[in-house]
């Protein structure tokens, strides 16, 4: 069901603190910010921190930082995900008790040389997903639930992922989601099977981005999605797994990217482009906003 136009705004700003906030985060950021201001509703923030060897406290400290300065404010407590990997493993447990989850073995390498193989014997390109990494081979899916014990239990570091075929099947019409934003606007049709067999669970990781921000968004009764283009397809995603959880249906607003000069979007190692770095070079936060036009 999609957020009711009742209830008060809640929209949320989601950084990872993995490095330094650049100026398509500010975009994002104040978005977020100034439309839950227009519309008297709730700005939150959310700390994505799953990946622990990449976060760190610094960051996250330089996080608060960057986004007091620019005169951000949010609502406390701020949820940071190191803290409810409960809720990824309840969201998981509950995909795998639908028979909508398997494990899988195959490693980065393996995949790449399947996926070699398959394309010289068949003489054509193995499908990618919309960000570009070559869909799972069927390989884990079709294995024995015994053999899988086995392994698991020889221990075999594996991931968790999603049954695209039996999840898809659940579906009695297609999924679709309300967009406002910048790219394609009005009632969108998805096509999640497009993502394959997605990742949602790692051996190092309790949970994929796909699967906590979809939990996250829900727990924290968010009702305007606002983000970049670039995670426009995965909404695809997000809406499949709402459904398939039982979750609200949020709406949503793809903004435009902040490019860098070599007009690809800009990435936490752009340096010449990090909040702090401008900051202390003089920039206002003023002038931030001219810089990102909002």
């Amino acid at each position: 069901m999609a957020a009711s136009s009742c209830q008060r705004p809640v929209s949320r700003f989601a950084p990872s603190p993995n490095g330094r906030l650049h100026l398509g985060h500010a975009l994002s950021a104040c978005l977020n910010f100034d439309r839950a201001k227009a519309s008297d509703g709730r700005f939150l923030l959310r700390i994505e921190d799953i990946d622990q060897t990449r976060c760190t406290p610094a960051l996250e400290q330089a996080i608060y930082d960057d986004l007091h300065w620019l005169g951000l404010s949010w609502e406390e407590p701020v949820r940071r995900q190191s803290e409810h990997f409960d809720a990824y493993h309840a969201a998981l447990d509950s995909l795998i008790a639908q028979g909508l989850v398997y494990p899988s073995f195959m490693t980065r390498g393996a995949v790449k040389a399947w996926v070699k193989a398959w394309e010289a014997e068949h003489g054509k390109a193995w499908p990618c997903d919309p960000d570009g990494a070559p869909l799972y081979p069927p390989l884990d899916k079709a294995r024995p639930d015994s053999e899988r014990r086995t392994l698991i239990a020889d221990g075999h570091r594996h991931a968790f992922r999603l049954d695209m075929e039996a999840a898809s099947a659940r579906l009695a019409v297609a999924l679709t989601f309300t967009e406002t934003g910048d790219g394609k606007t009005g009632v969108i049709v998805t096509d999640p099977a497009r993502w394959g067999d997605a990742v949602l669970s790692r051996s190092d990781a309790p949970s994929s981005y796909h699967l906590s921000v979809v939990v996250d968004d829900a727990v924290q009764g968010v009702t305007h999605v606002v983000r970049g283009l670039d995670l426009f397809a995965a909404t695809d995603l997000h809406r499949l797994l709402q459904f398939l959880l039982g979750l609200p249906e949020p709406l949503y607003h793809h903004h435009r990217l902040i490019l860098g000069a070599d007009g690809r979007k800009l990435s936490k190692s752009e340096g010449s482009t990090a909040l702090g770095l401008l900051r202390e070079e003089g920039a206002s936060p003023s002038d931030i906003r001219a810089l990102i036009g909002c």
